[in-house]
């Protein structure tokens, strides 16, 4: 009886450990104020990059809706938000590369 507690108490915390830690695949966020275009955040393409909630959540993004207020000049600082990774070195750098966040209409 102790063996099964012990392996059930294992199995659920694991599979709350990777929910926790996982970005889910099928999650999409979509940043619409843009004039540039609509900005649409990939939870499977970051997921596919190693990327985890919690590599940004809370310390890069809170986990609130609306409160990102992402401005072009956090693109030239490349130091908050999405620039904190896509600064070239990372990944892509962001400014200059426009057309690979914003998407028209």
């Amino acid at each position: 009886m102790k063996t099964f507690l012990t392996t059930i108490i294992t199995v659920l915390a694991i599979g709350f450990y990777s929910l926790a830690s996982a970005v889910p695949p099928g999650m999409e966020v979509e940043f619409t104020k843009s004039p540039m275009g609509k900005v649409v955040f990939s939870g499977k393409l970051h997921a596919d990059k190693g990327k985890k909630c919690d590599d940004c959540h809370p310390k890069i993004f809170e986990q609130k809706k609306g409160t990102a207020q992402i401005k072009m000049e956090d693109h030239q600082k490349g130091e908050k938000y999405c620039f904190t990774c896509h600064n070239g070195t990372v990944s892509f750098k962001a400014d200059g590369n426009c057309n690979r966040c914003h998407k028209p209409g």
